[in-house]
């Protein structure tokens, strides 16, 4: 049996640091093994707020897909691209367009929030209006079923799911839809047919879950029907006609309990951040020089580790011992802040090692990561037509 599909994707602003890692990559690298994964480098999203400095894109892109690379996906095991490698894409944001209302891309959260925190940027374009939809596409042209996300992208997801309901209700209904929808439930008899109907009518007045659940249940699993009839049967049950796209689903990644050096959130911009492939003797310098409890003026002063910084790097990279080792030593002035540090740092470069160590490759032969990358956007570009090809025809646009 085939894999679900899951898709995702990075802007390439900068570099990766170890928040990316225990914010997103880290769950990306777990899934490669358990699902079909599709990572891609969203340049043409980076233009969305970079439009004036594309030279930092470009430099950004190849360095991204080592620090991918460096962080543990395996080519072998995923599918990495450039979007806008894969032209596709573009296309069916344009027809998305066509029928999406204005409102719904205002409404989302972080069009008016990220133009208050770019205030010297101006970002009064379409393109930043409009990459909601432009992510939407993103995803539904690969028919993804999960898009790992964390709590702050999930409206861009169910934008995605309306865009898709949209679209499927606008160009999904076959010419003779009634008629073949009629041919289906009469393979199922006259019972089974009653209760789909009866089904049907709860799930559309009311909403109800189980009722889709149970009806959706029967219809994947019923050797009556064929792959298409079980299509068919499913968009009547729904209300939308042939599902053409695939609505996906949120899959909530944990937010990193990783912050910056200085208890923010980690970002390049804030000058708080490690990156991926920092060396050792900068995260050294770093991480002793990040601030302590206030409280703690003298080594001999006591302090608190919840308002301390550095706890919070404990909490991901101490064991249970060490960080007891801390809560004492802190409160009772046993250990000053350097001490605090030593296992910190530790931490930091025994996970970092391994990274170093599948990155040397590429960075010595760069041609690798290309070819990478070009393997990746072409095995990408195979699916975005097949999909292409439906919506054409849906739309019919196939003359």
């Amino acid at each position: 049996m085939s894999k679900d599909r899951v898709l995702s994707g990075m802007r390439p602003t900068g570099a990766l640091h170890l928040g990316h890692y225990h914010g997103a990559l880290k769950n990306w690298v777990r899934l490669q093994s358990e699902l079909e994964c599709f990572y891609f480098v969203a340049d043409w999203h980076a233009l969305t707020t970079h439009y004036e400095s594309r030279e930092v894109i470009e430099k950004n892109v190849y360095e991204m897909v080592i620090d991918w690379l460096a962080a543990g996906l395996d080519p072998a095991q995923c599918t990495m691209f450039l979007q806008s490698r894969i032209p596709e894409h573009a296309e069916l944001f344009t027809l998305l367009a066509m029928g999406t209302p204005i409102g719904w891309l205002e409404r989302v959260p972080t069009y008016k929030d990220q133009q208050e925190k770019l205030k010297d940027k101006d970002l009064s374009t379409y393109g930043f209006l409009g990459y909601p939809l432009l992510q939407a596409a993103d995803i539904l042209i690969y028919k993804a079923k999960y898009v790992p996300v964390g709590e702050d992208q999930a409206s861009h997801v169910e934008l995605t799911r309306e865009a898709a309901r949209r679209f499927n209700h606008l160009y999904g209904r076959e010419p003779d839809f009634e008629e073949r929808v009629t041919a289906c439930l009469l393979k199922l008899g006259k019972d089974s047919a009653k209760r789909l109907e009866k089904s049907r009518k709860v799930f559309q007045e009311t909403g109800d879950q189980k009722a889709l659940e149970g009806a959706m249940g029967f219809v994947a699993t019923t050797p009556l029907l064929d792959a298409r009839e079980r299509e068919r049967l499913e968009g009547w049950f729904r209300g939308t006609g042939k599902a053409v796209l695939t609505e996906p689903q949120v899959l909530l990644t944990a937010a990193s309990k990783l912050p910056g050096l200085d208890g923010a959130k980690m970002s390049k911009s804030y000058n708080n951040s490690i990156a991926i492939r920092e060396d050792r003797a900068s995260i050294e310098q770093k991480v002793r020089r990040m601030p302590t409890d206030p409280a703690r003026v003298k080594r001999t002063d006591p302090g608190d580790p919840l308002k301390c910084p550095v706890w919070q790097f404990h909490l991901v990279y101490s064991d249970e011992g060490t960080r007891q080792w801390v809560t004492t030593g802190c409160t009772t002035a046993g250990i000053g802040c350097l001490e605090c540090k030593q296992p910190v740092i530790d931490g930091i470069l025994a996970e970092q090692q391994p990274m170093l160590e599948r990155a040397e490759p590429y960075v010595a032969n760069p041609r690798i990561v290309r070819d990478i990358v070009d393997a990746g956007t072409d095995r990408a570009r195979v699916t975005a037509r097949e999909t292409m090809r439906d919506v054409r025809e849906a739309m019919g646009l196939n003359y």
